[in-house]
């Protein structure tokens, strides 16, 4: 892991190509609210240019502002813009260059379509700081680059001890000139991005009792990756770099396991609550992001925030059709939940009788929902049955497979018979017993199991408590063969 990357490989390369900007100190008087950023961008006239800024991995823009004849506008309005990091957008929607926008938005800017790396902030001390570090970091990182070239073409070991020794030594003094910046300037947006990009260095393995413990690294690099890193700052939206950190973190810090993320989903939101923008934005992406999961099982942690912060008022941020999908896909995965028992399913077979999944005796059993004109099905089901007669029934493994379409009983047992789906209990409901339903006011089967695509499978214990559930094949024939030996 690299103790550091320097800012300049962040901003200035990927992100800022106003790196080179040229800025003054002409001092402006802080006003009470609001903001006014006159703007010159030669050789545009008569037309209308735009100030953007990123908004976590996107791009958004906030402001516009027509130019006279004399290329001449104004950003201009009643409140004041949240800090980061900004660009001018040209009527073409092409950047010109970035800045800084600190909390005295009382500066100009000066720039040319033609010269976008000589930009002028005139008026901004958070835009001053950082031409001084960018001219530093820029002549490092070039020194920096210039010795890792060196390193790598090394063909001696004194010469590489030498050239490592050397990058070791810039590294550091890089890494205390940014430490000045955040003790001498705690307050400015430079300390603010620092203090955000920083992961804490690894330390060595200590030794306790006599044994080296080889987690502690680990554990201290996650205990420190957000130390002064405060969640509900809105400025953290207006750069590239927080949410990436962010994913990483998850992505490399935090276990898969469900109770895990919600611990770490729990004290983020918490802390971020008094932000304005950056609450509702993480909310939306952890909703997001573990509506649909990656990994089984994950979806409790969605059900954790609907039930914590969603159902406790914070539908709120949401407009009705969001509102409405959160809402019913949270319903839809309570009661689908790994452990817990599975929905009764009470519905009829083939002959007309009716078959309950709870009367099925089997150390194990595979409901499988699904639709005899799905295509996808119709590669499917032929293959489950493979696994069943060729090794699951003999692991005491039974197979329920519901049509989940009560107009499509011909077709359904056609395929049943043509493709020998033997020894499966095999069920469907009727019309009248789905229309019962409705008029009681009860959920269907289709919102308990959470079924909105086909096939859906799920694997039950002997109790018919949920093991597994949206696996493919291989991996349910991998849970059962491992379970069976247990």
């Amino acid at each position: 892991m690299k103790k550091y990357v320097l800012l300049s490989g962040w901003i200035l390369s990927c992100l800022l190509s106003v790196a080179q900007t040229k800025t003054a100190t002409k001092s402006v008087p802080k006003p009470a609210s609001g903001r006014n950023i006159p703007i010159t961008l030669t050789p545009l006239k008569n037309c209308k240019v735009y100030l953007g800024s990123y908004l976590g991995t996107g791009r958004t823009l906030v402001d516009s502002a027509m130019l006279n004849e004399k290329s001449q506008g104004v950003f201009k309005g009643d409140k004041k813009l949240p800090g980061g990091i900004y660009f001018v957008v040209s009527p073409q929607m092409t950047i010109q260059f970035e800045l800084l926008m600190d909390d005295i938005q009382q500066f100009t800017i000066k720039g040319d379509t033609s010269l976008k790396d000589q930009a002028e902030i005139i008026g901004s001390k958070d835009n001053d700081l950082f031409k001084t570090y960018t001219a530093y970091s820029v002549e490092k990182g070039q020194l920096r680059q210039q010795l890792s070239t060196a390193y790598k073409a090394a063909t001696n070991k004194a010469d590489s001890t030498r050239l490592y020794n050397s990058l070791t030594t810039l590294d550091k003094e890089v890494q205390q000139y940014r430490t000045n910046i955040i003790q001498q300037h705690p307050n400015s947006l430079l300390a603010m991005f620092f203090n955000t990009m920083k992961t804490p260095e690894t330390p060595a393995i200590p030794v306790v009792n006599g044994k080296p413990d080889s987690t502690y690294p680990f554990r201290y690099v996650k205990e420190h990756f957000w130390d002064d890193v405060a969640f509900n700052d809105d400025r953290l939206l207006r750069t590239p770099f927080f949410e990436p950190k962010l994913d990483d973190y998850f992505r490399y810090y935090v276990s898969p396991e469900p109770d895990s993320i919600i611990e770490e989903v729990k004290y983020i939101l918490l802390s971020a609550r008094t932000g304005k923008e950056i609450y509702p934005y993480l909310l939306t992406k952890f909703t997001n992001k573990y509506m649909n999961p990656e990994f089984m099982g994950q979806d409790k942690v969605f059900v954790y925030l609907f039930e914590n912060f969603y159902a406790k008022g914070d539908t709120m941020i949401l407009n009705p059709a969001s509102r409405k999908t959160v809402t019913e896909r949270a319903y839809s995965l309570m009661a689908n939940q790994l452990g817990k028992p599975a929905p009764v399913l009470n519905l009829t077979d083939t002959t007309g009788k009716t078959v309950s999944l709870y009367n099925l005796k089997s150390e194990f059993t595979v409901v499988a929902f699904w639709d005899p004109n799905c295509g996808h099905c119709k590669d499917e089901m032929p293959r489950l049955d493979s696994f069943y007669q060729n090794k699951w029934k003999a692991l005491g493994v039974a197979v329920y497979g519901v049509n989940i379409y009560e107009n499509e009983v011909p077709a359904w047992k056609k395929f049943i018979t043509e493709k020998k789906l033997s020894g499966w209990t095999h069920a469907y409901q009727t019309k009248a017993a789905k229309d019962a339903e409705e008029r009681a006011g009860v959920p269907n089967y289709r919102q308990l199991y959470d079924i909105f695509k086909t096939p859906t499978l799920y694997l039950l214990d002997k109790e018919k408590r949920i093991i597994a559930k949206q696996l493919s094949l291989e991996q349910f024939d991998d849970l059962i063969t491992t379970k069976s030996k247990l």
